[in-house]
């Protein structure tokens, strides 16, 4: 269920360090809202976004087969790649520059795992890094899916870049589509005094997984720091040094 309730706005900033932690031996992964053991009732979502997780997997390890259900699910590699399988017969490696989402509907299996090296002589055996997010569908019980499609540096170099969408505005632009006609993921890799321009929105989320940057009328932002927007957009972002940025645009939220 979703709302469209009068807002008042808000400029919410939210520092790395202030993020929830799940350590353990081949995983490092920080929560910007509740997941797993880490809950708060106050923090569970902004807009339609329910999972904001920044994951760093050891090489040869990674997460092993489990369930999901009525759920969009993007992932965004920035450093190393993520072997994914699921149990509707798909898989393939994840990169840089490679959106992925997988729609969890009635109920997918998967598994992610840091070993294309494995399959492929010429990737390396390093840490991967990445950001899975997950929003919610516009319905539930649809038929679970898959899609994934490559976005050239180039591309994601010259501005912000909608990488999954269920916006009609997008149709036909975004790299993949999402069952949410009211969100869109937005994405760009910037060289220092590049600037971009956050789309007006009911709710955006603005997370930096790497660099700097300084946002308008809010300062500098750091990697790992997150800015959730009530009813204002059209900041600009400026990087202070190589930067990646992804935009949520939402325009609805969860029903209280």
């Amino acid at each position: 269920m979703t709302s469209t309730l009068p807002l008042r706005p808000e400029v919410d900033v939210r520092r790395a360090a202030e993020r929830y932690e799940t350590r353990i031996d081949w995983l490092d992964s920080r929560h910007s809202f509740s997941f797993g053991r880490h809950y708060d009732p106050a923090n569970t979502a902004h807009g339609v976004l329910l999972v904001n997780n920044d994951d760093r997997v050891r090489a040869g390890t990674g997460f092993e087969t489990h369930p999901h259900r009525d759920m969009e699910i993007v992932t965004w590699v920035l450093q190393g790649s993520l072997v994914h399988q699921d149990s509707t017969g798909h898989s393939g490696v994840i990169y840089p520059g490679l959106a992925q989402r997988m729609s969890a509907g009635t109920g997918i299996l998967h598994s992610e795992k840091n070993d294309a090296y494995r399959l492929e002589a010429d990737r390396p055996r390093e840490q991967v890094h990445f950001v899975q997010m997950w929003v919610l569908p516009d319905e539930s019980g649809v038929r679970p899916g898959y899609e994934q499609l490559e976005i050239d540096d180039a591309v994601l170099r010259g501005g912000l870049v909608p990488v999954a969408s269920g916006m009609a505005r997008h149709d036909g632009e975004a790299a993949i589509r999402i069952a949410n006609r009211g969100a869109a993921l937005h994405a760009a890799r910037l060289q220092p005094g590049q600037s971009v321009t956050l789309p007006d929105a009911p709710y955006l989320h603005l997370f930096v997984p790497r660099g700097s940057v300084v946002l308008e009328g809010a300062g500098p932002l750091a990697a790992g720091d997150a800015v959730r927007f009530t009813a204002t957009g059209g900041q600009t972002v400026t990087a202070t040094e190589a930067a990646e940025v992804l935009v949520w645009e939402m325009h609805a939220a969860l029903a209280a």
